[in-house]
């Protein structure tokens, strides 16, 4: 016990001494939050849509006859070019049909070249009222019928060429063949699908567009007649693929549906995209991103917004520089680190930003050195 009185005597009188030779106690220093003062500004916010491509020209892919299919001249995958072959049905039983039609077109001729020679030298016949009229219009009629006939044989031919025809399958225009679930040898008709050719030069892009971006346009007076022109007007698209990947070719708006989906409020939007390198495909699913310009709003950064339950608030420092908890509305820019401030502050509010977290109801965040610092 005697020694540790000692030692807090040792202690106490070491204290006194630093006092009484003017050895200063270290003090307690208080610091600043950072603050700001709200002003309004521009800003390009991303705003962002689900949606799937599909291609310019997505062409089913059916026979036009029936028969057995002898050849597959592509694979799936496959970039064709239009009028390239694709399919190939067995000709036979038209290349029959055509040469049938031919002979009776050769009979059809004949026959009327017949009727021809009658009515002509009954024409002469009569002239010389050797014949009657009445003869002589018998073998009028019957020259006319001959030459329906010959235009039905011929007619016939010609379907007969087409049908042939048919039985060689070209693509209708240039892109990607999609999955054929045929197989050389299968009995087709034109009920089988034999795949499906994307078009793919050019690639679209379809998204739902809300009911409010339309109300937008509504307000900034779009008729309309004047829909594609402010569609033209609209700011190039981006194409962000699920894995991230940004698609290197900008995009355009080109169609805006006239009627609101019922069930979901949205009418259907087109964004045109070039592919000349074949990178985009019909079916693929991503993001489609455009950058609207929002003038004259009022940006505060992220961490000077406090989230409470459902509630955001600002600490706005006050006159005698001690903080007031504000309730704020806010509007996400989608940079991740600015909010816009929709309701709650007034351009010239200062605000605290760095160290928002941490501030309690009233508590002093500036103090008189760094007050008069900041005038």
């Amino acid at each position: 016990m005697r020694m540790k009185s000692i030692k807090w005597s040792l202690m106490l009188g070491m204290i006194a001494g630093l006092v009484s030779c003017g050895v200063d106690m270290p003090k307690e220093t208080q610091s600043s939050f950072e603050t700001m003062t709200v002003k309004k500004s521009d800003i390009e916010l991303p705003y962002k849509f689900s949606a799937r491509m599909k291609g310019q020209n997505d062409v089913t892919v059916t026979p036009q006859v029936s028969g057995q299919l002898m050849k597959i001249c592509v694979a799936e995958g496959q970039q064709v070019k239009q009028g390239q072959t694709l399919f190939v049905i067995d000709s036979r039983n038209a290349q029959l049909e055509l040469e049938a039609a031919q002979a009776n077109l050769q009979a059809a001729l004949a026959q009327e070249n017949s009727a021809k020679l009658e009515y002509e030298s009954n024409k002469n016949l009569f002239e010389k009222k050797i014949v009657s009229s009445y003869l002589l219009s018998n073998s009028e009629n019957s020259y006319k019928q001959a030459q329906a006939s010959v235009a039905q044989a011929r007619a016939a031919v010609n379907r007969a060429k087409v049908n042939l025809g048919f039985c060689t399958i070209t693509a209708s225009v240039s892109g990607v063949i999609g999955e054929i679930p045929v197989r050389t040898g299968d009995q087709v008709s034109p009920m089988t699908q034999l795949t499906m050719l994307s078009g793919n030069t050019t690639m679209y892009a379809e998204f739902s567009v809300t009911e409010a971006l339309v109300e937008s346009m509504v307000k900034e007076g779009v008729k309309a007649a004047e829909v594609e022109k402010y569609l033209a007007n609209l700011p190039p698209a981006t194409f962000i693929m699920k894995n991230g990947t940004e698609y290197p070719h900008q995009g355009r708006v080109i169609s805006l549906t006239g009627v609101v989906n019922s069930a979901t409020g949205s009418l259907t939007a087109k964004v045109s995209f070039p592919n000349p390198d074949g990178h985009l495909y019909s079916g693929i699913q991503g993001t489609v991103v455009m950058n609207f310009a929002e003038k004259d709003v009022m940006l505060v950064p992220q961490n000077a917004v406090v989230r409470l339950q459902d509630k955001s608030q600002v600490y706005k420092v006050q006159a005698d520089s001690t903080a007031t908890a504000v309730e704020v509305t806010t509007e996400d820019t989608g940079n991740g680190k600015d909010f816009i401030i929709t309701s709650g502050l007034n351009v010239g509010d200062k605000i605290v930003t760095t160290g928002a977290n941490n501030v309690t109801e009233g508590q002093k965040v500036l103090f008189p050195e760094e007050v008069k610092s900041e005038k």
